[in-house]
């Protein structure tokens, strides 16, 4: 299997030679050139790394089999979705009820004031209604979406480098990575933000094969069209639209996801417009903007509007009852708007008056977000934004200390006790190593313009960078989910890089075992943590040989 990174890095303006000569073929320079493994190795190999992400975020599934940390809200609201279409309030003592066994007369009848969108819990949802409202239930779809994650991501990297082992290195990290383990095993709604958001941009570097194999086959001699000629809009781009629905599907998880759409968004209009450039087109930044621009922004925008309000169907459904409860006013949020009185309806009736309040129970939950409920709180294992890459404030989600030495399993001895943790906790070894890779990445963004390196860094900036503005509130370590796929797979594309420097050089041999040695300290770091990570007993010596800092306490 080879390592080649073979791929065409950037395209460079195209000219005619100084004989006079025709340019080379359009296609020649935009064909995306797969090295090493064939095919089915290309899919084989990553498939094979997913299946041991699921197998080993499906082992002890079920323990602790209780409510974790914000499962309390999602599991719930899941089941009340697949039973009433709508989240509704739960009675009193409802935890207990659950973790006993107990599914029925467990609501209100009122629907509850959800402060994020509903797809992250109609996919917890599924899980519960194939396994029932139990730990199992309510944790296998994000172990399910977490491993699938993890086959995105090696087959999106294997695309932008052309390298199979590449691919299937940032899949292998991002397999043994503490903060998406751990976050595949519980019913929260991360995880399956970052799977959308991994999906959309693998859905963005296929469009951008399939765009410029579409140039190449549509003017395959640039002498045709430099300085003049036709310059046709794209329309139809399937990648794109597909990228579209997964930004949609990614905001209808959590909000935070429009940062990232807005990024990639611009990200992908300047790329096409280079592509342009690179062919001859005169003026390709202003016409890019018209040709490549419009269209980019219904693919990706309007389609991603489309399917998110399309999420919200239940609420569209149900909206009667969310009117009665908050439409004349809750708390202190002013009532929506005389129109709930029997007024006009609009020009769609029914339909536009669900519309309406849509938008009033958005701006309840945007006030909820921005405003003084949360500002001035605290958490325990809250943190600040600049410390996340460094992993400075993990989050205990679930602690049972002081086991007696009798307890079955427990390695202690005499008066020695024993504790079972659940912690949010990334692998040193990825997340040390990813802020360095995307430091190197930044900087060969910058030196050779490789537009792979600038993607990854824009979309890790994208979802990092805003939670700065939110910093008076309590925020948490795991928020980080949503990058670090995009983190492993900045480390690939440094690897890649220091494995083609490395065959330049005299010693051949350093770049692929300073590779070796780096996934070894990774997959140590892996089996160190894993007991803290699924909730196995430890002595109290044991647990503390595991933390490092005191802050990680």
């Amino acid at each position: 299997m080879s390592l080649t990174v073979d791929r065409q890095q950037a395209l460079v303006p195209l000219g005619r030679t100084r004989a006079g000569k025709p340019l080379p073929l359009l296609a020649e320079r935009f064909r995306p050139r797969i090295a090493g493994a064939p095919r089915l190795i290309g899919w084989l190999a990553p498939l094979a790394i997913a299946l041991l992400a699921f197998a080993a975020r499906v082992w002890r599934l079920e323990y602790p089999p209780r409510l974790l940390f914000d499962e309390t809200y999602y599991a719930k609201d899941a089941w009340s979705l697949l039973h009433f279409g709508y989240a509704q309030d739960w009675v009193e003592e409802a935890n207990a009820q659950v973790e006993a066994g107990q599914t029925t007369g467990l609501w209100t009848g009122e629907p509850t004031q959800v402060v994020h969108p509903e797809v992250g819990k109609w996919m917890i949802a599924v899980g519960e209604h194939l396994f029932g409202m139990t730990s199992f239930g309510w944790r296998i779809s994000a172990a399910v979406i977490g491993a699938l994650t993890v086959l995105v991501l090696a087959r999106m990297v294997r695309r932008m480098t052309g390298s199979t082992t590449l691919g299937c290195l940032a899949g292998l990290l991002l397999a043994v990575d503490g903060v998406h383990f751990v976050m595949s095993r519980i019913a929260l709604l991360d995880v399956f933000l970052a799977f959308w958001l991994v999906c959309a941009l693998a859905c963005v570097v296929a469009d951008r094969d399939w765009g410029r194999a579409r140039l190449a086959r549509r003017y395959p001699h640039t002498e045709q069209i430099v300085g003049y000629g036709p310059v046709r809009m794209l329309l139809l781009r399937p990648w794109r639209l597909a990228a579209g629905v997964c930004f949609g599907l990614a905001v209808g998880t959590k909000w935070s996801a429009l940062y990232v759409l807005a990024v990639v968004g611009v990200a992908v209009w300047v790329l096409d417009a280079i592509d342009r450039q690179a062919i001859g087109v005169r003026g390709a930044w202003w016409r890019s903007v018209i040709v490549d621009g419009l269209p980019a922004f219904v693919s990706l925008v309007l389609v991603a509007l489309v399917v998110y309000v399309l999420t919200w169907t239940g609420f569209l459904v149900n909206h009667e009852v969310f009117e009665a409860r908050f439409g004349h006013g809750y708390g202190e949020t002013p009532p929506w708007g005389s129109y709930l009185d029997g007024g006009d309806k609009g020009p769609l009736g029914e339909a536009w008056q669900a519309l309406r309040s849509l938008w009033h129970y958005h701006q309840m939950v945007y006030s909820f977000h921005t405003g003084d409920y949360l500002a001035g709180k605290s958490h325990p294992y809250q943190s600040d934004p600049w410390g996340w890459l460094v992993l400075n404030r993990p989050v205990g989600v679930d602690a049972q200390t002081d086991l007696p030495a009798s307890t079955p399993g427990c390695p202690a001895t005499g008066e020695a006790t024993c504790l079972r943790q659940v912690l949010i906790l990334g692998n040193p070894a990825i997340w040390w190593g990813g802020l360095l890779a995307l430091i190197a990445s930044v900087w060969l963004w910058i030196r050779e313009r490789d537009w792979r390196f600038g993607l990854v860094v824009l979309v890790v900036l994208a979802a990092w960078l805003p939670w700065f503005a939110y910093d008076d509130r309590p925020i948490f370590l795991f928020y980080a989910t949503a990058f670090i796929p995009f983190t492993c797979a900045a480390i690939a594309l440094v690897a890649g890089r220091l494995l083609r420097a490395s065959r330049r050089s005299r010693w051949r041999w350093w770049g692929p075992v300073a590779l070796g040695v780096y996934v070894a300290v990774a997959l140590a770091c892996f089996a160190f943590f894993f007991p803290i990570w699924t909730d196995m007993l430890l002595s109290n010596d044991e647990w503390l040989q595991r933390m490092w800092f005191q802050r990680w306490i």
